[in-house]
């Protein structure tokens, strides 16, 4: 078995996507590590992120990592692989917003999860990172949004938070039967990865250029950032609690703006007003759904770009007590290291 051949204690689930690899990286510098990815060409591309980040000793490192295939649906194959270890990173998640994708969602997100919670707790002294996402959270009409916003049931809510809140649940649910884990969550992450992918996907769509912008705001960190927030929480003494992790509170405008800029291109410039925005998402995922072609602005996508959203995440940099990656930064390492 795997797991007989370099006994990593550690495993990384969701290995290949954007925090997941991220979190390899760190871990992998400390010694063996087991991960779950999807496909050999996902699994390379953290080979790629490994270099970019250390061209000297990146694929030397990479080698540290013991790849397992892990379907979090099947209860025997998790229970199996939680055997042997000691922490846990949950990283795996299904990122759309695209309504044909709602019941995909809650299967992955929030069963899956289930799945894993049961797992480790059936494996004494297992200590769970689970990440989590701003969209579990509720809003705060009257300023920032903290830890303590609770999430709310609200037609306007996506599939994608249903089921991150839905899966937050079930982290929850363990840790009142005994479960050892921490909760993250991370807002809109940017970092090297594959730009036709989650969050990324902006920055494929400022590379084609893009004349519009919403009037809404959001957050974005660092992949790094969030990396880095997870092992140090998993390698304190803190359990129980969850922690926002966020970076730079920006407009939509001068997000796209930063990013096209960044890329030598020009940045959105003129103003598209919500009641034209929301017939044309309709229209796009109607005709999405026609075509069986995921892409374009969604419905959800379009209301989300109209909502203004203020993240204060000073519970989890107050102890860590280290400053997070600038908005510049996190472009610039984006755009160098992207994969393809």
């Amino acid at each position: 078995m795997w797991f007989m051949q370099n006994k990593p204690d550690t495993l990384v689930i969701g290995g290949t996507g954007l925090v997941g690899s991220h979190v390899l990286w760190l871990l992998a510098q400390q010694g063996p590590v087991a991960a779950s990815g999807r496909t050999e060409k996902n699994r390379s591309r953290v080979r790629s992120l490994f270099i970019h980040y250390d061209s000297m000793r990146g694929a030397e490192l990479y080698n540290n990592i013991s790849w397992i295939d892990l379907d979090i649906l099947d209860v025997d194959a998790v229970q199996i692989a939680m055997e042997p270890m000691k922490k846990v990173f949950h990283c795996a998640a299904l990122v759309s917003f695209h309504r044909i994708d709602f019941y995909r969602c809650i299967a992955l997100n929030r069963e899956g999860t289930a799945n894993v919670v049961n797992a480790c707790l059936s494996v004494p002294g297992l200590r769970l990172c689970y990440v989590s996402s701003t969209a579990a959270l509720g809003i705060n009409p009257n300023g920032e949004i903290t830890e303590n916003c609770l999430w709310k049931s609200s037609d306007k809510n996506s599939g994608y938070s249903v089921s991150k809140f839905g899966a937050e649940k079930e982290v929850w649910r363990g840790i009142e039967e005994g479960l050892n884990a921490v909760i993250i969550n991370p807002c809109t992450v940017i970092g090297p990865g594959n730009w036709a992918e989650g969050s990324m996907e902006m920055f494929r769509v400022a590379e084609r250029g893009l004349l519009f912008y919403p009037s809404g705001s959001n957050a974005t960190v660092d992949a790094r950032d969030v990396a880095k927030s997870m092992v140090f929480l998993m390698d304190s003494g803190i359990r129980n609690e969850r922690f926002l992790c966020t970076g730079t509170n920006k407009d939509f405008r001068g997000l796209f703006t930063a990013i096209a800029h960044t890329m030598g291109k020009k940045g959105p410039r003129v103003f598209a007003p919500k009641w034209l925005a929301i017939p044309v998402s309709y229209l796009l995922e109607t005709l999405s759904l026609l075509r069986k072609r995921r892409q374009g602005m969604t419905i959800e996508s379009a209301q989300a770009a109209y909502s203004t959203r203020i993240y204060n995440a000073e519970k989890l940099k107050s102890l860590m007590n280290q400053p997070f990656f600038t908005l510049e930064e996190s472009i610039n390492n984006a755009i160098q290291g992207r994969m393809l």
